[in-house]
């Protein structure tokens, strides 16, 4: 529903932004078509991270969502250059724009993105996908609302470089709303730690279990944009096996630290090639 309103809103943004030579609306058309694109991939990647492992993929497809935003957050910006270089261009060379039009249209988006905004906001808490939806969609309801401005302005003033300073405005807002985001999912695809997991807290919890003695090679990473894999090698000197134990840190791993797949290894204390933090 959500693809299916924005695309409409698109082409009636863009149809409108050439019949009233309104730089600020066909800005905002583009900014609205690269969201439509990243809720369609983020809706792709929901379904692609739900494929089961093969031989080929043995963790499936669930870093697809990870790519999916990280393309979301690069297409936007790619996006907001076009915008900003057609801005200044009509700054140099400034033609009237139709404030009527532009006010009308830019009404009409706010209420679109903010509905869409709405229906994205009960799930934006546990998956960074559906959380950069809804910002974009309630960004969406504020430019709109700042293009409205701009063309009341317009009307009021007569000024034509209302639109495009407007259209610089919003470029602006679509990079300070885009690099959280593509920061966030180039940490996810370069394997960082997910922000959600103290690191440290699982290296103190590790290390507290009974019988270990030391804790190395341990490594925390996004396997999708909601699931977070962990493996480590925890030394046990004389103390064995124990299911029981490996289960219960599983366990709470999952539930204090929203580690979703843990791998741990055992070690009697002979020495390990991966000791060292500074081997992987």
């Amino acid at each position: 529903m959500g693809i299916a309103l924005n695309t409409a809103y698109v082409v009636a943004e863009a149809v409108f932004g050439v019949l009233s030579n309104s730089l600020a609306l066909l800005a905002d058309a583009g900014h609205n078509l690269g969201d439509v694109m990243s809720l369609a991939m983020a809706w792709l990647a929901t379904w692609l991270v739900k494929r089961a492992p093969s031989t080929r993929y043995t963790y499936g497809l669930r870093s697809s969502s990870i790519l999916a935003a990280l393309s979301n957050a690069v297409v936007l910006l790619v996006v907001t250059g076009g915008i900003a270089w057609a801005a200044v261009v009509k700054l140099v060379h400034p033609s009237p724009a139709g404030g009527a039009i532009m006010v009308g249209v830019a009404l009409g988006g706010v209420a679109v993105n903010a509905f869409t905004a709405w229906m994205f906001a009960s799930g934006r808490k546990g998956d960074v996908n559906i959380r950069a939806a809804f910002s974009h969609m309630a960004a969406d309801a504020l430019v709109a609302l700042g293009v409205a401005v701009a063309g009341v302005a317009v009307i009021l003033t007569g000024w034509t470089w209302l639109d495009p300073a407007a259209s610089l405005v919003i470029g602006g807002i679509i990079v300070l709303g885009t690099w959280s985001l593509m920061r966030e999912s180039l940490d996810l695809a370069l394997h960082a730690v997910p922000p959600s997991v103290d690191e440290a807290g699982v290296r103190a919890y590790l290390a507290a279990l009974p019988g270990v003695s030391e804790v190395h090679d341990l490594h925390i990473w996004g396997m999708s944009t909601t699931e977070t894999a962990l493996t480590a090698h925890l030394v046990r000197p004389e103390a064995g096996l124990d299911d029981s134990l490996l289960h219960r840190a599983c366990e709470e791993l999952k539930s204090r630290f929203f580690v979703h797949h843990t791998t741990l290894q055992i070690e009697a204390g002979h020495p390990c090639q991966f000791a060292s933090h500074e081997v992987v």
